[in-house]
């Protein structure tokens, strides 16, 4: 007998957009009572939702309760390098101004902080200028070129050729885009999500994103800012969130501990430079977790800290995990570095507009190393086959040159000038699930060349451990190109 609604109730109910403390309020309370949706609804609206979340929430830790309301946050003008920030959290939904898509040049460059009022500020503008210019002139030569080497098609109509060779002119002048320019970001996050994300924020070694931590704040205590129907009562958005997400001091004073730790206690001796795509197997996930910490908080490629690690008595590893959680609260999370068992960890090497695409993927555990230029710089072959390769060397040089002078005065602050092209280190763990969707997804022809070659690199390196499972990965090689395709 086929299933049938009881007569006259509905089964599925909709219901209408609300503040995100009064629909996770009222969903919380829907969970534990016997009334419908409607009735709940209604005891919401004549009870504060502030001091039900101050209770549940906050004291008695239900933080599933946090997961139940949605926020919408737009940041504009923000630099390339706070998206970064912003984005880094696993459970995160949101877009970014795409770097294909978009002339840059038509942004500002986000002076940092640290440099307001200082000598050095004259030498980052002029930097950042002369690379916004170098980025111009270079697209135009690659599109020109592009133009030459690949005419329209009968078949493609002049509007779609046109905007494809920009957007493949602009993938390779995208290398002089630096960490400083600025950018658009809007993400839809849980309240949970989002109190991690401003407590993250909030200690972060960037003054810009602290600054932002505390906007956020603001934000949350405040009516939303645009996109309110008329009729809808103007209250704050989360203003229990405002007042309880405070900076993780514990999350930084960890990474402090361990940094100072290696700096004492960690040599891992001479090594071999991996491959940029580097597929690491830790058996033992002690000696994982204590050689992602060591990642964490050194410059030294994965495996290199896993073999130095795997060799230590049990109780030397335990020292590592030992002083990252000196004085943690019994309520805390386990911070990142201690996600363990992963089956495939992929410690990545790429240009950093590369990294940006690759941060996307959420379904994986990321630790990126400390941004510092100390890796090179990638220059991809379409420069050398339109003849500017000398142009852009030049830029890089003149930039580098320019953060060099910068970083006495602020170490942060230099990092503003690290162009796209520059190479950075990052931990990917996942599961083979995921590895097949990036090497899948990310190896099309219509990608960037420099994350296709990453996410085919992953599918070899598979292949090479686990031959079988590397036969169910489809990948496109980097070689197989259409540039007209979109």
């Amino acid at each position: 007998m086929p299933d049938t609604p009881h007569a006259g109730k509905r089964r599925v109910v909709v219901v209408a957009p609300m503040p995100p403390e009064k629909s996770a309020y009222a969903l919380a309370r829907y969970s534990r009572s016997p009334d419908s949706v409607v009735d709940s609804l209604a005891w919401v609206r004549g009870h504060s939702s502030e001091k039900f979340l101050d209770s549940f929430y906050f004291q008695y830790g239900h933080a599933s309760i946090a997961d139940l309301g949605h926020l919408v946050f737009c940041f504009e003008g923000i630099s390339e390098l706070a998206a970064i920030e912003i984005e880094d959290e696993q459970l995160w939904d949101g877009q970014a101004k795409s770097s294909r898509y978009q002339d840059f040049s038509k942004g500002s460059i986000v002076v940092p902080h640290e440099l307001r009022g200082t000598e050095s500020l004259p030498r980052y503008e002029r930097a950042a200028s002369a690379l916004l210019s170098s980025y111009l002139e270079l697209h135009s030569a690659l599109r020109e070129h592009l133009a030459g080497v690949h005419p329209r098609p009968p078949s493609m109509k002049l509007g779609a050729y046109r905007r494809t060779i920009n957007a493949r002119a602009f993938d390779a002048a995208r290398y002089l885009l630096f960490a400083g320019i600025s950018t658009n970001v809007g993400q839809v996050t849980s309240i949970r999500t989002l109190e991690k994300q401003m407590r993250r924020m909030g200690v972060s070694e960037y003054a810009e994103v602290r600054s932002l931590a505390r906007e956020m704040h603001v934000a949350c205590a405040s009516p939303a800012a645009c996109g309110l129907e008329e009729n809808l009562p103007r209250e704050p958005v989360a203003p229990t969130l405002a007042k309880y997400a405070d900076p993780d001091l514990a999350q930084s004073r960890a990474l402090h501990r361990v940094r100072d730790w290696a700096r004492e206690n960690f040599d891992p001796g001479t090594y071999d430079a991996p491959p940029d795509v580097d597929l690491v197997r830790a058996p033992d996930p002690l000696d994982e977790t204590a050689a992602t910490w060591l990642y964490a908080v050194t410059n030294h490629p994965f495996r290199a800290i896993l073999d130095a690690v795997s060799q230590w008595s049990r109780a030397r590893r335990m020292e590592v995990l030992e002083t990252a959680l000196q004085g943690r609260h019994r309520r805390d999370e386990l911070m990142r570095p201690f996600h363990s068992g992963y089956g495939f960890i992929f410690d990545i090497v790429c240009d950093l507009g590369a990294y940006r695409d690759l941060h996307r993927h959420r379904r994986c555990q990321q630790i990126r190393q400390k941004l510092a230029g100390d890796l090179g710089y990638e220059r991809p072959p379409l420069l050398d086959e339109a003849g500017v390769r000398e142009q852009f060397d030049g830029a890089i040089r003149a930039a580098e040159e320019a953060r060099e002078s910068i970083c006495p005065v602020s170490a942060p602050a230099s990092v503003y000038l690290l162009p796209f092209a520059a190479r950075c280190r990052s931990l990917f763990k996942m599961d083979f699930a995921e590895a097949e969707y990036i090497a899948r997804v990310r190896s099309g022809v219509k990608g960037h060349i420099s994350y296709r070659r990453v996410a085919w690199e992953m599918r070899e390196r598979v292949s090479e451990l686990a031959p079988d499972l590397g036969r169910l990965m489809h990948a496109t090689p980097p070689w197989e190109e259409d540039t007209l395709k979109r």
